[in-house]
Protein backbone atom coordinates (compact mmCIF):
# COMPACT_ATOMS: atom_id res chain seq x y z
CA UNK A 1 0.00 0.00 0.00
CA UNK A 2 1.40 3.77 -1.36
CA UNK A 3 1.14 6.86 0.95
CA UNK A 4 -1.44 7.82 -1.17
CA UNK A 5 -3.27 4.70 -0.49
CA UNK A 6 -2.63 5.35 3.45
CA UNK A 7 -3.98 8.85 3.26
CA UNK A 8 -6.89 8.05 1.46
CA UNK A 9 -7.50 5.17 4.21
CA UNK A 10 -7.09 7.67 6.84
CA UNK A 11 -9.65 10.28 5.48
CA UNK A 12 -12.80 8.32 7.90
CA UNK A 13 -15.56 10.78 6.10
CA UNK A 14 -14.51 9.62 2.34
CA UNK A 15 -14.43 6.30 3.55
CA UNK A 16 -17.65 6.46 5.21
CA UNK A 17 -19.28 8.22 2.12
CA UNK A 18 -17.92 5.30 -0.13
CA UNK A 19 -20.22 2.72 1.93
CA UNK A 20 -22.72 5.26 2.43
CA UNK A 21 -22.83 4.62 5.72
CA UNK A 22 -23.19 7.40 9.10
CA UNK A 23 -20.01 8.21 10.87
CA UNK A 24 -20.96 6.03 13.98
CA UNK A 25 -21.49 2.73 11.33
CA UNK A 26 -18.29 3.11 9.40
CA UNK A 27 -16.07 0.53 10.07
CA UNK A 28 -12.81 2.47 9.84
CA UNK A 29 -14.35 5.39 12.42
CA UNK A 30 -15.25 2.31 14.55
CA UNK A 31 -11.72 0.36 14.00
CA UNK A 32 -10.24 4.68 15.84
CA UNK A 33 -13.48 4.37 18.06
CA UNK A 34 -11.80 0.95 19.52
CA UNK A 35 -8.31 1.59 19.13
CA UNK A 36 -9.22 4.56 22.17
CA UNK A 37 -10.82 2.07 24.34
CA UNK A 38 -7.62 -0.12 23.76
CA UNK A 39 -5.74 2.44 25.34
CA UNK A 40 -7.18 2.98 28.39
CA UNK A 41 -7.70 -0.14 28.98
CA UNK A 42 -4.06 -0.45 28.64
CA UNK A 43 -3.65 2.11 31.26
CA UNK A 44 -6.06 0.85 33.46
CA UNK A 45 -4.82 -2.69 33.59
CA UNK A 46 -1.13 -1.03 33.88
CA UNK A 47 -2.24 0.78 36.95
CA UNK A 48 -3.77 -2.02 38.60
CA UNK A 49 -0.96 -4.45 38.04
CA UNK A 50 1.63 -1.77 39.07
CA UNK A 51 -0.54 -1.58 42.35
CA UNK A 52 -0.84 -5.28 42.92
CA UNK A 53 2.03 -6.79 41.14
CA UNK A 54 5.47 -6.13 42.73
CA UNK A 55 7.66 -7.38 39.59
CA UNK A 56 7.24 -4.67 36.74
CA UNK A 57 8.95 -6.86 33.63
CA UNK A 58 5.51 -9.28 34.50
CA UNK A 59 3.34 -6.15 34.45
CA UNK A 60 4.55 -5.40 31.05
CA UNK A 61 3.99 -8.78 30.05
CA UNK A 62 0.46 -8.83 30.92
CA UNK A 63 -0.26 -5.65 29.31
CA UNK A 64 1.62 -6.09 26.18
CA UNK A 65 -0.54 -9.62 25.96
CA UNK A 66 -3.34 -7.93 26.38
CA UNK A 67 -2.76 -5.19 24.77
CA UNK A 68 -2.17 -7.67 21.72
CA UNK A 69 -5.30 -9.81 22.25
CA UNK A 70 -7.45 -6.57 22.39
CA UNK A 71 -6.11 -5.43 18.90
CA UNK A 72 -6.16 -8.15 17.09
CA UNK A 73 -9.96 -9.01 18.61
CA UNK A 74 -10.34 -5.04 16.89
CA UNK A 75 -8.78 -5.52 13.88
CA UNK A 76 -11.10 -8.70 13.56
CA UNK A 77 -14.04 -6.92 14.02
CA UNK A 78 -13.13 -3.92 11.96
CA UNK A 79 -12.55 -6.05 9.04
CA UNK A 80 -15.82 -7.81 9.69
CA UNK A 81 -17.89 -4.86 9.71
CA UNK A 82 -15.99 -3.14 6.59
CA UNK A 83 -16.95 -6.61 4.70
CA UNK A 84 -20.24 -6.36 5.68
CA UNK A 85 -20.20 -2.33 4.80
CA UNK A 86 -18.83 -3.15 0.83
CA UNK A 87 -21.13 -6.49 0.27
CA UNK A 88 -24.13 -3.94 0.87
CA UNK A 89 -22.05 -0.82 -1.35
CA UNK A 90 -22.04 -3.69 -3.79
CA UNK A 91 -25.66 -4.88 -3.34
CA UNK A 92 -27.01 -1.48 -3.97
CA UNK A 93 -24.49 -0.70 -6.63
CA UNK A 94 -25.60 -3.96 -8.32
CA UNK A 95 -29.40 -3.44 -7.91
CA UNK A 96 -28.69 0.44 -9.43
CA UNK A 97 -26.57 -0.95 -12.88
CA UNK A 98 -28.51 -3.70 -13.12
CA UNK A 99 -32.27 -1.75 -12.89
CA UNK A 100 -30.75 0.29 -15.25
CA UNK A 101 -29.06 -1.79 -17.99
CA UNK A 102 -32.54 -3.63 -17.98
CA UNK A 103 -34.92 -0.61 -18.20
CA UNK A 104 -33.45 0.65 -21.70
CA UNK A 105 -34.21 -2.97 -23.57
CA UNK A 106 -37.71 -3.57 -21.45
CA UNK A 107 -38.90 -0.41 -22.70
CA UNK A 108 -37.92 -0.66 -26.33
CA UNK A 109 -39.54 -4.31 -26.13
CA UNK A 110 -42.78 -3.03 -24.57
CA UNK A 111 -42.90 0.09 -27.04
CA UNK A 112 -42.38 -2.63 -30.15
CA UNK A 113 -44.39 -5.36 -28.68
CA UNK A 114 -47.46 -2.74 -28.26
CA UNK A 115 -46.75 -1.18 -31.64
CA UNK A 116 -46.84 -4.95 -33.52
CA UNK A 117 -49.72 -5.84 -31.70
CA UNK A 118 -51.75 -2.34 -32.53
CA UNK A 119 -54.86 -2.56 -34.62
CA UNK A 120 -54.67 1.16 -35.47
CA UNK A 121 -51.40 1.02 -37.26
CA UNK A 122 -50.92 -1.20 -40.14
CA UNK A 123 -47.54 -1.68 -41.12
CA UNK A 124 -45.33 -3.02 -44.43
CA UNK A 125 -43.84 -6.66 -43.96
CA UNK A 126 -40.34 -4.93 -44.17
CA UNK A 127 -40.94 -2.28 -40.88
CA UNK A 128 -42.57 -5.42 -39.24
CA UNK A 129 -39.03 -7.18 -40.12
CA UNK A 130 -36.78 -3.98 -38.57
CA UNK A 131 -39.23 -3.73 -35.03
CA UNK A 132 -38.70 -7.78 -34.83
CA UNK A 133 -34.47 -7.03 -34.49
CA UNK A 134 -35.19 -4.68 -32.40
CA UNK A 135 -37.36 -7.24 -30.20
CA UNK A 136 -34.06 -9.80 -30.87
CA UNK A 137 -31.26 -7.17 -30.39
CA UNK A 138 -32.68 -6.04 -26.48
CA UNK A 139 -33.45 -9.61 -25.29
CA UNK A 140 -30.04 -10.42 -26.01
CA UNK A 141 -28.75 -7.26 -24.14
CA UNK A 142 -30.88 -9.06 -21.63
CA UNK A 143 -29.23 -12.50 -21.99
CA UNK A 144 -25.74 -10.40 -22.45
CA UNK A 145 -26.70 -9.09 -18.81
CA UNK A 146 -28.17 -12.12 -17.00
CA UNK A 147 -25.13 -13.89 -18.17
CA UNK A 148 -22.52 -12.20 -17.30
CA UNK A 149 -23.89 -12.14 -13.66
CA UNK A 150 -23.97 -16.23 -13.64
CA UNK A 151 -20.42 -16.23 -14.78
CA UNK A 152 -19.44 -13.58 -11.81
CA UNK A 153 -21.53 -15.72 -9.10
CA UNK A 154 -19.98 -18.82 -10.23
CA UNK A 155 -16.44 -17.46 -9.48
CA UNK A 156 -17.28 -16.11 -6.23
CA UNK A 157 -18.78 -19.65 -5.63
CA UNK A 158 -15.69 -21.00 -6.87
CA UNK A 159 -17.85 -22.76 -8.94
CA UNK A 160 -16.19 -21.34 -12.82
CA UNK A 161 -14.20 -24.46 -13.52
CA UNK A 162 -12.07 -24.58 -16.34
CA UNK A 163 -12.36 -27.53 -18.86
CA UNK A 164 -8.92 -27.98 -19.52
CA UNK A 165 -7.70 -29.11 -22.99
CA UNK A 166 -4.85 -28.38 -25.56
CA UNK A 167 -5.12 -25.39 -28.07
CA UNK A 168 -3.08 -23.44 -30.46
CA UNK A 169 -3.75 -19.73 -28.89
CA UNK A 170 -3.59 -18.30 -32.24
CA UNK A 171 -6.13 -20.18 -33.84
CA UNK A 172 -8.68 -18.91 -31.21
CA UNK A 173 -7.54 -15.19 -32.25
CA UNK A 174 -8.50 -15.64 -35.55
CA UNK A 175 -11.71 -17.47 -34.47
CA UNK A 176 -12.42 -13.53 -32.06
CA UNK A 177 -11.32 -11.49 -34.83
CA UNK A 178 -13.33 -13.17 -37.68
CA UNK A 179 -16.67 -12.94 -35.14
CA UNK A 180 -15.61 -9.28 -34.76
CA UNK A 181 -15.69 -8.18 -38.29
CA UNK A 182 -19.33 -6.81 -38.73
CA UNK A 183 -18.91 -5.15 -35.69
CA UNK A 184 -15.71 -3.75 -36.42
CA UNK A 185 -16.46 -2.49 -40.10
CA UNK A 186 -19.66 -1.04 -38.95
CA UNK A 187 -17.81 1.73 -36.36
CA UNK A 188 -14.84 1.58 -39.18
CA UNK A 189 -12.00 0.17 -37.18
CA UNK A 190 -9.58 -1.67 -38.33
CA UNK A 191 -7.91 -4.70 -37.09
CA UNK A 192 -4.64 -6.27 -37.71
CA UNK A 193 -2.88 -9.46 -36.23
CA UNK A 194 0.82 -10.37 -35.78
CA UNK A 195 1.87 -13.58 -34.09
CA UNK A 196 5.15 -15.16 -33.72
CA UNK A 197 5.57 -18.48 -35.77
CA UNK A 198 5.99 -21.71 -33.96
CA UNK A 199 4.37 -21.56 -30.42
CA UNK A 200 3.64 -24.09 -28.21
CA UNK A 201 -0.10 -24.91 -27.35
CA UNK A 202 -1.26 -24.42 -24.20
CA UNK A 203 -3.48 -26.13 -21.72
CA UNK A 204 -6.81 -24.27 -20.65
CA UNK A 205 -10.37 -23.76 -21.57
CA UNK A 206 -10.76 -22.66 -25.07
CA UNK A 207 -14.48 -20.87 -24.03
CA UNK A 208 -12.69 -18.81 -21.36
CA UNK A 209 -9.54 -17.98 -23.19
CA UNK A 210 -11.83 -16.93 -25.98
CA UNK A 211 -14.28 -15.19 -23.20
CA UNK A 212 -11.34 -13.14 -22.23
CA UNK A 213 -9.84 -11.91 -25.63
CA UNK A 214 -13.67 -11.30 -27.23
CA UNK A 215 -14.30 -8.69 -23.92
CA UNK A 216 -11.07 -7.46 -24.70
CA UNK A 217 -11.57 -7.10 -28.58
CA UNK A 218 -15.28 -5.63 -27.95
CA UNK A 219 -14.06 -3.09 -25.61
CA UNK A 220 -11.26 -2.34 -28.12
CA UNK A 221 -14.26 -1.43 -31.01
CA UNK A 222 -16.68 -0.20 -28.90
CA UNK A 223 -14.62 2.90 -27.63
CA UNK A 224 -12.39 3.50 -30.58
CA UNK A 225 -12.41 6.72 -32.29
CA UNK A 226 -13.04 7.59 -36.05
CA UNK A 227 -11.04 5.22 -38.23
CA UNK A 228 -9.57 3.22 -35.64
CA UNK A 229 -7.25 1.16 -35.24
CA UNK A 230 -6.87 -1.85 -33.18
CA UNK A 231 -2.98 -4.30 -32.82
CA UNK A 232 -3.15 -7.51 -31.47
CA UNK A 233 0.06 -9.24 -30.84
CA UNK A 234 0.68 -12.69 -29.45
CA UNK A 235 4.12 -13.60 -28.48
CA UNK A 236 6.50 -16.04 -26.35
CA UNK A 237 7.74 -14.63 -23.50
CA UNK A 238 10.04 -16.76 -20.98
CA UNK A 239 7.58 -19.84 -20.41
CA UNK A 240 4.54 -17.70 -20.88
CA UNK A 241 2.50 -16.86 -24.15
CA UNK A 242 2.15 -13.25 -24.30
CA UNK A 243 -1.37 -11.19 -26.06
CA UNK A 244 -1.17 -7.61 -26.41
CA UNK A 245 -3.92 -5.27 -27.87
CA UNK A 246 -3.83 -1.96 -28.36
CA UNK A 247 -6.19 0.44 -29.75
CA UNK A 248 -6.54 4.38 -30.22
CA UNK A 249 -9.60 4.69 -28.82
CA UNK A 250 -10.75 6.72 -25.98
CA UNK A 251 -8.62 5.92 -23.24
CA UNK A 252 -8.82 5.71 -19.40
CA UNK A 253 -9.26 8.48 -17.10
CA UNK A 254 -5.94 8.56 -14.63
CA UNK A 255 -8.29 8.66 -11.50
CA UNK A 256 -9.99 6.02 -13.02
CA UNK A 257 -7.46 3.38 -13.77
CA UNK A 258 -7.03 1.63 -10.49
CA UNK A 259 -10.87 0.74 -10.33
CA UNK A 260 -11.18 -0.65 -14.09
CA UNK A 261 -11.17 -4.48 -12.89
CA UNK A 262 -13.44 -3.88 -10.44
CA UNK A 263 -17.04 -5.39 -10.76
CA UNK A 264 -19.76 -2.83 -12.49
CA UNK A 265 -17.06 -0.04 -13.10
CA UNK A 266 -17.26 1.67 -16.11
CA UNK A 267 -15.20 5.15 -16.05
CA UNK A 268 -16.49 8.14 -16.65
CA UNK A 269 -15.80 8.94 -20.62
CA UNK A 270 -17.00 5.80 -21.22
CA UNK A 271 -20.44 6.14 -20.01
CA UNK A 272 -20.63 9.75 -22.39
CA UNK A 273 -19.69 7.39 -25.39
CA UNK A 274 -21.17 4.02 -24.50
CA UNK A 275 -24.39 3.65 -22.27
CA UNK A 276 -24.09 0.31 -22.37
CA UNK A 277 -22.31 -2.56 -20.68
CA UNK A 278 -22.40 -3.91 -17.23
CA UNK A 279 -19.08 -3.25 -16.19
CA UNK A 280 -18.42 -6.72 -15.42
CA UNK A 281 -16.33 -7.94 -18.63
CA UNK A 282 -12.71 -6.82 -17.16
CA UNK A 283 -13.33 -8.51 -14.04
CA UNK A 284 -14.18 -11.78 -15.65
CA UNK A 285 -11.57 -11.70 -17.62
CA UNK A 286 -9.02 -10.73 -14.64
CA UNK A 287 -11.04 -13.73 -12.53
CA UNK A 288 -10.11 -16.15 -15.42
CA UNK A 289 -7.28 -15.47 -16.22
CA UNK A 290 -5.13 -14.81 -12.66
CA UNK A 291 -7.28 -18.36 -12.25
CA UNK A 292 -5.27 -19.80 -15.28
CA UNK A 293 -1.88 -18.73 -13.61
CA UNK A 294 -1.85 -16.09 -15.66
CA UNK A 295 -1.33 -12.50 -15.42
CA UNK A 296 -3.35 -9.44 -16.70
CA UNK A 297 -2.50 -5.69 -16.82
CA UNK A 298 -2.67 -2.19 -19.35
CA UNK A 299 -1.59 1.13 -19.53
CA UNK A 300 -3.96 4.25 -20.63
CA UNK A 301 -3.51 7.62 -21.97
CA UNK A 302 -6.91 9.71 -21.83
CA UNK A 303 -7.45 10.75 -25.15
CA UNK A 304 -5.20 8.55 -27.07
CA UNK A 305 -6.13 5.10 -26.59
CA UNK A 306 -5.43 1.55 -24.35
CA UNK A 307 -3.60 -1.23 -24.41
CA UNK A 308 -4.48 -4.09 -22.63
CA UNK A 309 -2.13 -7.53 -21.96
CA UNK A 310 -2.31 -10.93 -20.40
CA UNK A 311 0.14 -13.74 -20.34
CA UNK A 312 -0.67 -17.75 -19.97
CA UNK A 313 1.61 -20.18 -19.09
CA UNK A 314 2.92 -22.84 -21.18
CA UNK A 315 2.27 -26.03 -20.01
Amino acid sequence: MNFKNILEQLNLPAQCKKYNLSLWQCPQFLFLIMGIIIIVSILFVYAIGTKYIEDPYLVALVVIGIALVLLILAFIIAQSFEKLAEANRMKSEFISIVSHQLRSPLSNLKWTIDLLLSEKVELEEKKELEYLKILEENAQRMGDLISDLLIVSRIEQGRFVPRKESIFLKGLIDKVIEEANIFSKAVNAEISFKSEDGLPKIFFDPSQIKMVITNLLDNAIRYIKDKGKIEIKLAKKGKNLYFEIKDNGVGIPPNDQKYIFQKFFRSQNVLKKQTNGSGLGLYIAKSIIEKAGGRIGFKSQEGIGSTFWFTLPIK
